[in-house]
């Protein structure tokens, strides 16, 4: 009897599917052929089941779903420990923001793209979204880095390095997306960067096209006390209430942050059933505040995990910031139930990839799916002894560990080798954008 021919065959100790949910499998095979999951079955079984034409032996590993990054600045890594210790708004408007308008174009996105992206690669993530000046090179090194990506491109009431107006961001935003229209592995959405930069307007024009193109929408939302208050005064409303008189919300619409919020904002938010991107450590590091993370679930509301930016983190580590929103989550709730370490890989797996729109392809290992997967050795001194995987992945700093990355069954990582960015010359680009402006 003549095996199966397939692509790849990975074997692995332990395989955490997140779908069926709070399973952990046991000397278990994934079967991959053309770029997604054929089976999921015993490894014993595999091998006599299947010809693979490479096959990866993870003896001591825990292979997973790739990590999903819902919301970051991919570039702004090069701002990385450029203005630490600043409340959000001095931050931007007194540092962050004049930097960009001096420094920032299609190079300095490009390379500062690149060096996030073999960050994230090397801490487990297969699929992130950005929202930053000139897109068009953050997908270009997106894909020349084979990683799954969703861009959105950036829209504010003023100018920016990449545009004059909100019509122009729109405009440009627009042709960005017809130029990658069905590609696999990337989609464009809008990103209005916040209800205090964009004006009702642009917010109309935006929902209006979103659900015309059924193109998502992400946009920071509730990320401070300071900017409720400030809506209240301006408007009269909430930000969310004043989106929902613009008719702003639905299942497309990612609202990154959430960290000030009522029971009205949370209904509204599940009446729509739009998405919810946590940024714990970013939202810790700018005493931006707590997103009640427990209450949005409890409300049936998907609420995924985004690391923003590094200029704000400092890391883009997916695995930190599960750490840190499970003990968040725990400690604002007043109950050390809530966040389990299985439901917090959920928020980094299939919630994520829900909340890009991409559940149907990726976020579990089922048949069918997509191979975008992740590996993380175990078996060490900080992960010994070994009850329960799932923990150790979420309880000890695991992003150091992940050793294999794959995205539609290609390798981006092997045995913590990067193999579609160089990183030396990743490097290299880092530290002359460093002295460009330490000197000026």
């Amino acid at each position: 009897m003549t095996n199966e021919p397939i692509d790849l065959l990975i074997s692995a100790r332990w395989i955490i599917p997140v779908i069926p949910e709070d399973q952990v499998y046991e000397d278990c095979s994934v079967a991959i052929d053309g770029g997604n999951i054929t089976a999921l079955l015993p490894s014993a079984e595999a091998k006599r089941k299947y010809s693979p034409r490479q096959q990866v032996e993870l003896g001591n590993h825990v292979l997973i779903p790739g990590l999903v990054n819902a919301h970051g600045h991919a570039a702004m890594t090069l701002l990385r420990g450029f203005a630490d210790d600043y409340p959000l708004k001095t931050w931007l408007e007194e540092h962050i923001w004049p930097a960009e308008m001096r420094w920032v174009n299609e190079e300095f996105v490009q390379d500062g793209t690149e060096l996030a992206i073999a960050e994230m690669i090397r801490s487990g993530t297969s699929c992130f979204s950005d929202m930053y000046f000139f897109p068009e090179s953050s997908a270009k090194a997106a894909i020349q880095a084979g990683m799954r990506s969703q861009i959105a491109f950036p829209v504010f009431d003023f100018p920016s390095p990449w545009g004059r107006g909100p019509d122009e961001y729109i405009h440009k935003g627009l042709q960005l997306r017809d130029d990658y229209k069905g590609r696999e592995l990337i989609r464009i959405a809008f990103g209005p960067h916040a209800p205090y930069t964009v004006s009702d307007e642009p917010l109309r024009k935006i929902a209006t096209y979103s659900e015309e193109l059924e193109t998502s929408v992400q946009i920071h939302l509730h990320e401070t006390a300071e900017e409720v208050a400030t809506s209240i005064k301006q408007y009269g409303v909430r930000p969310i209430q004043r989106l929902k008189e613009l008719e702003f919300f639905s299942p497309l619409t990612q609202c990154v942050h959430m960290t000030t919020l009522d029971d009205t904002d949370i209904e509204t938010i599940a009446a729509f059933n739009a998405q919810v991107i946590h940024c714990p450590q970013s939202n810790l590091k700018l005493a931006s505040g707590l997103c009640p993370v427990a209450k949005l679930l409890e409300a049936d509301i998907n609420v995924a995990i985004g690391t923003d930016g590094a200029a704000s983190n400092n890391d883009l580590d997916i695995f930190g910031e599960l750490n840190t929103a499970t003990l968040v989550a725990k400690a604002v709730a007043g109950d050390p139930t809530v966040v389990d370490a299985h439901q917090a890989l959920r928020l980094a797996t299939i919630n994520g990839a829900r909340a890009l729109g991409w559940a149907d392809h990726i976020g579990s290992i089922e048949p069918g799916k997509a191979a975008d997967l992740a590996a993380v050795a175990l078996g060490t001194i900080e992960t010994e002894p070994l009850y329960n995987p799932a923990s150790q992945l979420v309880y000890t700093q695991s992003g150091s560990r992940v050793s294999h990355v794959w995205v539609n069954g290609t390798a981006l990582m092997a045995d913590r080798q990067l193999l579609t960015v160089n990183e030396m010359e990743v490097l290299t680009k880092a530290k002359l954008w460093r002295r460009k402006l330490v000197d000026a």
